[in-house]
């Protein structure tokens, strides 16, 4: 009599486990496709024929693909130099905040100094400014302070000087790492650098993956930047040159639009993909130890 109860009770637990499962796998698929379709009405109206009215609800397979809007795209716009200055001030930008928050994360971390946890408030504090108060005297300072204006200058230098948010996830992540590494080192003669550039960095490399990532898509989607400091067309950055297929002959075409919104957004698309188990390693494991 045991043991068939004992099945029993088994059994309804096995079914509620699989009746969990149904409900949270059902949850997740549908929010998934509601985040998704919009994605996907994207792509599908890129190949649409250029004119076709659009319709409701919402047509997702058009009856022909029309491939030739992406080579129209080109045509109408110079895509390859606003990719090319997309790339460069990406590259720098990426490059600046990786340096400057390291090293400002890992003086936080490592090092001991009077005031050390007042000035990481006070630091923390600054996340919580709104960029539209700094908007006009950075403007003053990039443009009449420093003649920077119409350069790539207010796009690359700012990043040099630490974001906050990548301070604190890379300060987070150094205090995680044994501090018996540093002392070994310092037995053997090591500065305060090279345990920051051989040990701590290398050990690093799941958070520094993870600011890389959010510092390449923050720089690559950025619209209000370029819109503010650049009125040379040959400067455009790609988020600010697709702007102009709304405003060109032919080019208001919402197939047109589509096209050239896939082709800027399919880099963070890629990056994500190839690097997305770095992102969730290195959130993960950031912030185990205060």
């Amino acid at each position: 009599m045991a043991a068939i109860t004992l099945r029993r009770h088994s059994a309804q637990w096995y079914v509620r486990q699989i009746a969990r499962s149904v409900v949270i796998y059902g949850l997740l698929i549908g929010l998934g496709a509601i985040f998704i379709l919009p994605f996907l009405w994207s792509v599908t109206s890129s190949l649409r024929e250029t004119g076709a009215p659009l319709s409701f609800p919402p047509q997702f397979l058009p009856t022909q693909f029309n491939w030739r809007n992406y080579v129209r795209v080109f045509e109408m716009i110079p895509f390859a130099t606003f990719f090319r200055n997309s790339v460069i001030v990406t590259t720098i930008a990426v490059f600046g905040e990786l340096l400057s928050a390291s090293l400002v994360a890992f003086g936080f971390a490592r090092l001991r100094f009077p005031g050390r946890n007042l000035l990481f408030i006070v630091l923390l504090s600054t996340m919580m400014i709104p960029y539209p108060v700094t908007m006009i005297p950075s403007f003053i300072l990039w443009v009449r302070g420093l003649g920077m204006a119409n350069t790539f200058g207010p796009l690359v230098l700012p990043p040099f000087f630490g974001p906050a948010f990548s301070i604190f996830l890379l300060r987070q992540f150094f205090m995680t790492i044994n501090t018996e590494l540093d002392e070994a080192a310092k037995i053997d003669g090591a500065s305060e650098f090279r345990i920051y550039w051989q040990i701590i960095l290398p050990l690093a490399k799941p958070a520094l993956a993870t600011i890389a990532i959010f510092a390449f898509m923050a720089n690559w989607n950025d619209f209000l930047t370029p819109l503010i400091y650049l009125s040379d067309r040959n400067l455009y950055t790609l988020a600010l040159g697709i702007n102009f297929l709304r405003n060109m002959r032919g080019g208001g075409e919402l197939a047109l639009q589509m096209a050239g919104a896939i082709m800027f957004v399919a880099p963070c698309i890629i990056l994500y993909f190839l690097a997305q188990r770095f992102i969730i390693q290195g959130i993960v494991t950031t912030g185990l130890k205060g």
